[in-house]
């Protein structure tokens, strides 16, 4: 298959784009100042928080399910006949960090890359973040000498593989508690707490951080009662909060929430954490560890759902929007059909490029960020020495 026919062009990569995580007790400290600079965080505070990595010898479990997500989609790729599409991996925070891992793959040859992020809903610290990041990663390339373009997957929170993945933990999860309290079990849907004002501003018209979660949580209730003949009592609660008392943050608790289940006579719970794709730190401790010892002591039955990790569905869902992107960059170019854009509920697909002031920085407006539509690609330098990747 030629460059011009594969159903991957006109990318010459995909980049899988994350967070990034320590690999070692060392590690902890800078890792978490690479995540706060700028905001003034005191040392102290960041040894504070340390202590949630140190309880787990120091080493984030997200760089080892990165590696087990990038296998599946180079399998999954090949499956396809697709395996000459090089998939590289790169994090905002820690090595390998991403432009570091743009200046190799452009040097091995590539030029336009798609990027596709470990976050699948819309906000400023899901999405923009990121493409800040990316812009980041252009303009130091371009002032070396270097010449890339990179697009970004849309956000994948109601693709069918990913509402696949989440029910199917669901039911796993259910099925691990005692038959006398299954049928009554909440089910508890966790994200990430961000500060009011971000939600506020996500997406290109604000309020979609959680508009898109709960139409995650609406579905997999639906599909779970379905299967399954009981419609479970459900809400979509918070976790990690990290920001000041003084700051709202969006509410309510995961534990606060338990804590109000067994208060109403809530006989069990499971807690799906639909807002991550893999069980990092924020689900390792803050629902494996803190949710689960409020469970205890409140003698409620508690079961955590997987996140969707390699679920098979959820990776064959991942790829088939590489495919959808590339296709749709392609009938741009040649005028013809649009690909079909799998969405599931109400939400339907989201948006390729991002609007102008999607998700907009509220401390920084002007910071450039890629894959948008106010994004223009940095004039490259004159700079010597780059390497053609010829």
């Amino acid at each position: 298959m030629s460059a011009d026919t594969s159903p991957s062009a006109p990318y010459d990569a995909l980049v899988l784009l994350s967070f990034g995580g320590p690999e070692g007790p060392d590690d902890v400290v800078p890792f978490l100042e690479n995540v706060t600079r700028g905001r003034g965080i005191p040392r102290e505070r960041l040894v504070e928080v340390g202590e949630h990595y140190f309880a787990f010898g120091g080493r984030s479990p997200i760089n080892d399910q990165n590696k087990a997500l990038l296998a599946a989609l180079r399998a999954e790729l090949a499956s396809r006949g697709l395996g000459e599409l090089p998939v590289v991996w790169g994090n905002r925070n820690w090595d390998p960090y991403l432009t570091d891992v743009l200046r190799e793959t452009h040097d091995a040859g590539a030029r336009r890359v798609l990027v596709l992020t470990t976050s699948a809903y819309a906000s400023y610290s899901g999405c923009r973040q990121y493409r800040e990041d990316v812009a980041a990663s252009l303009i130091a390339l371009a002032d070396e000498g270097r010449e890339l373009r990179a697009d970004k997957v849309r956000h994948y929170f109601n693709a069918p593989g990913f509402l696949d993945a989440n029910t199917d933990a669901v039911l796993a999860a259910l099925e691990e508690l005692d038959d006398d309290v299954r049928a009554g079990a909440h089910l508890v849907f966790t994200t990430h707490s961000i500060p009011t004002a971000m939600a506020e501003a996500a997406g290109p018209g604000g309020g979609a951080y959680e508009a898109q979660h709960e139409a995650v949580r609406a579905e997999v209730v639906r599909r779970v009662a379905e299967r399954t003949g009981v419609e479970h009592p459900s809400a979509l609660v918070y976790c990690s909060r990290s920001g000041p008392p003084t700051q709202p943050w969006l509410e309510p608790d995961v534990n606060d929430h338990l804590e109000a289940i067994r208060a109403a006579g809530g006989p069990a719970a499971v807690v799906a954490p639909i807002g991550f794709i893999s069980d990092h730190m924020e689900v390792k401790y803050d629902l494996d560890t803190e949710a689960a010892e409020t469970a205890e002591g409140l003698s409620l039955p508690m079961a955590r759902a997987a996140t969707a990790g390699v679920h098979a569905a959820f990776v064959t869902s991942l790829v088939d929007l590489v495919v959808e992107r590339a296709a749709a960059e392609r009938a741009a170019a040649e005028g013809g059909e649009p690909p079909q854009r799998a969405a599931v509920g109400p939400l339907g697909p989201s948006h390729d490029v991002c609007p102008v002031g999607c998700c907009r920085n509220l401390r920084t407006p002007d910071k450039p960020a890629a894959c948008g539509a106010d994004w223009v690609d940095p004039p490259v330098s004159a700079a010597a020495g780059t390497g053609s990747g010829a």
